[in-house]
């Protein structure tokens, strides 16, 4: 069985056909989808999601949401994170972090998001899902100054020193579609190098779809539907049958989250 690590199962690429994604995604042998919403417009969806779909779920703001030349979101939307956090009890804290790569995203806005959205992870010791592009040194220092509990590196595409430091502070790393495309050879390294306690699969569906969907620059829609033949392609660049690296990774999903799901079974 698999775990989807990085979804986003709310979006409106979906709408049409959600019941069906779901239950393919669960016949082709996907157990459960973690679930992440960006933006708290969307928070009310997500939780909707959770409760027809069982997802593993996760409430944040994503950068591209808060720093952009249209942002959509104020920062009194923090409070309101925290007030959900409080009253629907989710299992980590994401998709949070910051975005270097995209030009005229305001970087101290991201990072003043960042630092309130690891804060209220810390106050609920929520692990929390990471976006990391072109910024692992600024998380990792965000990261050094509020503790938190662990999560998901999502979409690692760092150096191998940076994977360690992550590593460190207890996280996974979570590679996807893009780890299928054999020109992406840094990264399969990156995969075949790490400890396998640090390895998660994705999604993040819609996007990021994987090889046989097309190029890199594809717009085809991804879906956890694929993450069994996504992670059979990774369990051959890792070396390894595709059994044993399904129960790896489920294992490892499954330890991030797991006082939060101990705890909600308690209830």
């Amino acid at each position: 069985m698999w775990i989807d690590s990085h979804c986003h199962l709310d979006a409106p690429d979906f709408d049409a056909d959600r019941d069906e994604v779901v239950a393919q995604a669960s016949a082709a042998g996907v157990a459960a989808i973690v679930n992440l919403p960006g933006h708290v417009d969307h928070f009310a969806k997500a939780s909707k999601t959770r409760e027809r779909y069982g997802c593993i779920t996760g409430f944040g703001i994503h950068p591209m949401w808060v720093a952009g030349p249209s942002a959509h979101s104020a920062r009194e939307h923090v409070a309101v994170l925290r007030e959900w956090v409080q009253r629907e009890k989710p299992e980590l804290i994401g998709e949070i972090g910051l975005d270097f790569f995209i030009p005229d995203f305001n970087q101290e806005e991201q990072e003043w998001f960042f630092a309130e959205q690891l804060k209220i992870a810390r106050d609920f010791d929520l692990p929390v899902s990471l976006h990391v592009r072109r910024s692992q040194d600024h998380i990792l220092k965000h990261l050094r100054r509020i503790r938190v509990c662990g999560g998901f590196a999502h979409a690692f595409n760092g150096s191998a020193q940076q994977a360690a430091e992550f590593i460190k502070l207890g996280f996974c790393l979570g590679f996807g579609g893009t780890a299928t495309f054999p020109q992406a050879q840094r990264i399969r390294a990156l995969l075949r190098e790490i400890p396998i306690a640090n390895v998660v699969v994705e999604t993040d569906a819609p996007d990021i779809p994987p090889s046989f969907l097309g190029t890199m620059s594809s717009r085809t829609r991804n879906s956890p539907v694929y993450l069994p033949q996504i992670g059979q392609m990774l369990a051959e660049v890792r070396g390894m049958s595709p059994a044993a690296f399904a129960a790896a990774t489920t294992a490892n999903v499954r330890r991030i989250v797991a006082s939060r799901l101990v705890s909600q079974e308690g209830d």
